[in-house]
This record gives structure tokens, sequence and C-alpha cells, in this order.
């Protein structure tokens, strides 16, 4: 024992001494109804300041008698799990690891307890700060023990896995309930998600429903904050810095370091949008995951590939592709089909068979369309040949609907009746306005036969009138370029159709007011621009921005037109944002002014041909 330089009057006494028998003789006196020695025995181990030494012994003591650990002694085994083993000395972790096994291999009624112990320390423990004299709870971030405690929890729940096949069974329902509020720190959700991504690497049969768990969140806060809304956040948070840097130059011009020691958040990776943060954070996580399962040393190992296209293709089934307007989360299905051309296509494929299906739901069939034109626009992996395939697949659908309804009672513009048809008629026109160019390359000649063999001028001309519910920012781009090179003449159909202002509702708060809805189809594209910064450096390599074509010239009175259809609206116009429309249902703004108004949106039609 060290006795030189200890400070007798101020340090307690070393714990080197127990109280009461051991573990077998406690547990015996409490079969015959003497307590007192069992509740010493809890009070020991429920002591903060315990040695490793005397953690070691007592696990040993109950590794010897753990047949006798019934149900009965529920209370004592909390205890007991509750003992402070990660991050001490490796003898510590090695004996509570051989306990851990004995137990749930003996008594597996605890095995709901121990993996809750084991999951519970998925996220860096919470400590009081103490701040202008008020106890702030928060993660402890910079704890530099948390890799080496992380390794630790996984170590001790392969052991349990190994000792009982039906762990996963009793897992699923534990790692539910212990995922964080999505407001908690970025750090407490980045720790959780990593580790639960962990747990799908070395138990695979919960990986779809891990994969299924984590995106449910993630999409929980991709739909709080809109594209526009972060962009404006982000843009304002610039704006401010650089007002303050510009204010301290002018006070303190004459100390050339004073300007130098702020760094600005502009030259930042962190996202100034609470939300944004918190999404960017959990997309590099999952897209590092992606990247780590599909390579082996480096290369695309096909069969695990493919595997996880399964799970996530299920996932992108169940939850993202009815979720309406997210941002952000569907790019982790774009990411794992950038490693592989047949991806790409089985992912094409499947959204052309969700739309031609009619015994899916309408709004699945106009989700799948709305995907489909999205990803043939923006992913830039694709070859003109795919993209080509996929323009065979759905023009011809669209002439054998128009055949089925030009002859029929229902022929006639009605989204309720031809949803489906609108948004497939809208997903060829938005692949056309950003691949033309890419069909037309190299054989002019052949490319213009293939676009003119479209015969796009009879489903512009149909009496179901896409033109009229699409959007207006694809309206009059597609008709430009097919003006251009004159595939179909789209300005008399556009000319008549402002005509008929439809739908047009009254504005709810009274008056004479009306507003218009431009987007009556409540249409969006998911693969519009991402703008989370740190995910978005695996994406942009990936990604189709929108290129203006210096050389398509616009009808300047369809211009004057669409921009003077409300004198009220022209500066929300001019501001990228969405018209006031209070009185229209449906209406999604976060996807509106993303996709027509946004200054900053480099991915989307300019403001000259809206």
């Amino acid at each position: 024992m060290e006795i030189e330089g200890r400070d007798f009057m101020n340090t307690p006494p070393l714990k080197t001494v127990r109280f009461g028998g051991n573990v077998v003789a406690t547990l015996a006196k409490f079969k015959q109804g003497d307590t007192s020695d069992y509740e010493l025995l809890k009070h020991q181990l429920a002591d903060p300041d315990i040695k490793d030494a005397q953690i070691i012994n007592w696990l040993q003591e109950f590794r010897n008698c753990v047949t006798q650990l019934s149900k009965d002694h529920e209370q004592l085994i909390y205890v007991v799990l509750r003992l402070p083993w990660l991050g001490r000395s490796p003898a510590v972790v090695e004996e509570y690891l051989a306990f851990l096994s004995n137990l749930v291999s003996a008594q597996t009624v605890y095995l709901r307890a121990c993996l809750k112990m084991v999951v519970s320390n998925f996220t860096p423990k919470r400590v009081k700060i103490c701040e202008g004299g008020v106890d702030i709870s928060d993660s402890d971030d910079d704890d530099e023990n948390l890799p080496r405690n992380f390794d630790q929890c996984h170590q001790a729940l392969q052991l349990i896995a190994r000792y009982v096949p039906s762990t996963s069974r009793f897992l699923m329902p534990i790692l539910t309930e212990n995922f964080p509020f999505v407001q908690k720190s970025s750090r407490t959700l980045e720790c959780y998600v990593h580790n639960l991504l962990r747990v799908a690497v070395y138990i695979p049969s919960l990986r779809r429903d891990v994969l299924e768990l984590i995106i449910s969140r993630m999409l929980k806060l991709d739909v709080s904050a809109s594209r526009g809304e972060i962009e404006e956040v982000e843009e304002n948070a610039v704006q401010q810095e650089m007002k303050g840097e510009q204010e301290e130059e002018g006070l303190f011009d004459m100390d050339e370091d004073v300007c130098s020691v702020k760094s600005s958040p502009a030259g930042t990776n962190v996202m100034v949008h609470p939300v944004a943060e918190r999404l960017d954070t959990l997309m590099v996580v999952l897209l590092a995951f992606i990247k780590h399962m599909c390579h082996v040393n480096g290369c695309l190992d096909v069969e695990q590939t493919k595997d996880l296209y399964k799970d996530l293709v299920c996932v992108f089934d169940k939850l993202i592709l009815p979720t309406h307007a997210s941002c952000h989360v569907q790019y982790a299905l774009f990411y794992l089909c950038s490693f592989r051309l047949a991806l790409a296509e089985a992912f094409l494929e499947h959204l052309w068979r969700l739309l031609q299906s009619p015994s899916h739901p309408a709004v699945l069939r106009q989700s799948a369309a709305g995907y489909m034109g999205s990803f043939l626009a923006r992913a830039s992996f694709l070859p003109v040949a795919t993209v080509r395939a996929c323009l065979d697949l759905l023009v011809p659908w669209l002439h054998l609907y128009i055949d089925s309804q030009d002859s029929g009672s229902r022929a006639y513009c009605d989204i309720t009746l031809h949803g489906p048809f609108y948004n497939a008629c809208q997903a060829v026109f938005y692949t056309l306005i950003f691949r033309h160019r890419s069909i037309l390359e190299g054989d002019m000649k052949k490319g213009l036969a293939y676009l003119q063999g479209l015969n796009l001028e009879r489903i512009v001309m149909c009496q179901l009138n896409p033109l009229k519910v699409c959007l207006p920012a694809v309206t009059n781009m597609f008709a430009a370029i097919t003006r251009k090179y004159q595939l179909v003449f789209c300005y008399t159909i556009i000319e008549r159709n402002s005509r008929h202002v439809l739908p047009v509702v009254r504005s709810s708060v009274g008056g004479d007011c009306v507003s218009t809805n431009t987007n009556p189809l409540d249409s969006f594209f998911p693969f519009d621009p991402y703008v989370l910064k740190r995910s978005s450096k695996l994406i942009e390599p990936l990604y189709q921005v929108w290129e203006e074509p210096a050389d398509t010239e616009v009808d300047t009175v369809t211009t004057k037109r669409v921009r003077q259809c409300s004198d009220a609206d022209e500066d929300d116009f001019l501001r990228g944002e969405t018209p006031e429309t209070k009185g229209v249902m449906g209406m999604t703004p976060g996807s509106y002014e993303s996709h027509l108004h946004s200054p900053s949106n480099v991915g989307s039609p300019p403001i000259a041909f809206l």
C-alpha cells in the first residue's frame, strides 16, 4: 500500500474491507428470512467508490452461484447490472462479461434487463453543468473513453447474442424504446444511431428493422425543416456574420489581428439551423454505413450491396415513398444506387412497377412518378441509354392511357381521376428538360428523330390537358425547349389554359381576395438540390445541377402573363417565396418554393422562365 505522499486528513480510507458473509451464505440467509446481510450486500454493490478488486471478487462469487439467482433476487441482480464496469481495468471488464454470459445462459429471465443495461450505454452519459448558478443537464461529449466504452458494450451484446439465439427478438423493442428524442443534441443522436448500425453489422437479421427505425426518426427531422427554410436561415447567418465583420473592421481597423481571431460560420461545416444540423450529422453516419457495408477492402461486394439494397427499398416503400416533401433522407438510396448501374436500373424498374400498377393507391403511384422523373433528371451517373429506356416505358404508357380515355366519359382535365397520368407527364417533361442535351449530343439527327418518335404533341394536345396542372416552371421550360427543336408548340395551349384560372378559391379570411393554386398536383421533386453541408460532399459528385440553356428563348408575352397573374403576389415571386394560398388545401410551401422560386436553388429553372 502506498503511504508516502498521502494526505491523511483529506483522503478517505481505502476500501479493502467488506462486510457480511459471502454471496452463497447471504442468499441462504435470505431464503430463511434473514435479510440483514442481503441488504448490506446491495448497499456495498451500490457504493459509487467501489474498487476494481471488489468488483472482481463480487462477480466471481455471483458466477459460482448463478443458478441460485432466480426471479426472487431481481432487485439484487439490478444492482449488479448497475455496477460501473465500463472504462474499468481489463480484468473488471473481462469478469463482468463472463458474469453476463453465465447469467443469461442460466437465468434467461434476466435477458431483457441485461439488454437494457447494454443499450442504455449507447449514448454519452448525462452530466450536470452549472451555468449561472443553474444546473443544466447535458451529454458528456468530452469523454475520451466513449469509443472504448462503446466497443465494450458491443462486445457484451455479441456475447449475449451468442449464448441466447432469441436475443434479436427481444433486442429490437429495447432499441426502439431507448432511441433518444429527435430534439436531443446532435452528438447524442449520432452516438446512438452509430451504435444501432454497428448492431446491424453483427446481427444481420435486425438490419432492416434498424434501418426502418433510424429512417423513421430522420424523416421526422426532415419534414420539420423545409429546404427553403434551411437556406433562409443559413443565408441570414452568413449575412449577419459579414455584417459583424464589417463592423469590427470599422471599429478595430488599427488592429489587424482582431478580425482574424473570429472564424466565420460560413466557412465551417456546422449548420446554423438546429434541425438541419442534427439531420446532417445523421446523414453522414448513414451514408458512411452504406459505403462500409458495400465495400470490402475498397472493392464493391456485389452480394452485400444487393442485400442492403433490398432492405433499403423495403424501408423506402414503407416510410419514404408515403412521406410527402421530404428533402434529404431519400438520398441514402440515391447514394447506394450510384455504386452500380444495375442498382439504379433496379430502382427505376421498381418505381415503374409502382406507377403502372392500378392496385396501389393513387397517391403512391403519383409519388413514384415524382421519384422516377427526379431520379432520371438528377442522377448524373445514369447513362443516356438508361434515360431513353425509361422514356420508352413512360411515353407509350401515356399514349395507351390517352387511348383508353379519349373515347370515354372521363376525357377531361380532372386531377382526382387522372392523378398518376398527370404526374407521369410531369416526370417526362422534367426528364426532357434536364436530359434533352445528352439525348441530342453525338448525333443530332438521330436524337431529334428519337424525340419526334415520342409523339409528345399528342400528349400535350390530348383532352386531358396535362399542361394545365403541371408546375408552371416545368411547363414553360418544356415549352421553350420543344419549340426550339420544333417538337411541339405548347404556347397556344398555355395561353388558353391561362384564361381558365383553375382552381380558384376565396380567401378564408373573407373579402373579395382570391388565390390561385399553381401547384394543383401538390407535387414535389424528391431529388431537388441537397443543402446539408457535411453529407453533401458525398452527393455533389453524383448530382446533375441545373444548367441554364442560354440559347433557349422564352416567349416574353408568356413570361409577363405568368408574372402578372396577380399583382399582390409579384413581390413573393421576386423574393422566392410561395404566394399566399390560404384557401387552398394541399399546397406544399416547401416543395413549391424549392422548385420554382428559390434564388439560391442552383437546381431549379430560373425565375425568368416562370
